[in-house]
């Protein structure tokens, strides 16, 4: 697969997970950055992979993929929106 993915689900019990999920979209909405949402309430096989790509077998939505390589999850994104270095954390730059 190649391209920015953001790994989320539709089904959680979460409000921080839905929260997170929206304020990443939102963010990459805003900056008119391209991205495929992969829903992994669809399929364990997604969930195994976002996990796999983390390297973390307790991994939760939302986490950024681009191409093969893991860029973060909702911690670091924010952190990357903050310093003002999205681009680079997303590995667009």
């Amino acid at each position: 697969m190649s391209g920015l993915r953001v790994y989320s689900t539709s089904v959680t019990g979460s409000r921080e997970i839905k929260s997170q999920q929206s304020e990443v979209t939102r963010i990459l909405d805003g900056k008119r950055i391209q991205y495929q949402l992969v829903d992994i309430s669809q399929d364990n096989a997604l969930r195994d992979e976002m996990r796999a790509l983390a390297g973390n077998p307790k991994a939760t939505p939302p986490q950024i993929v681009n191409g093969n390589h893991y860029c973060g999850d909702y911690e670091l994104f924010v952190e990357a929106v903050e310093q003002n270095t999205l681009r680079e954390f997303l590995k667009l730059a």
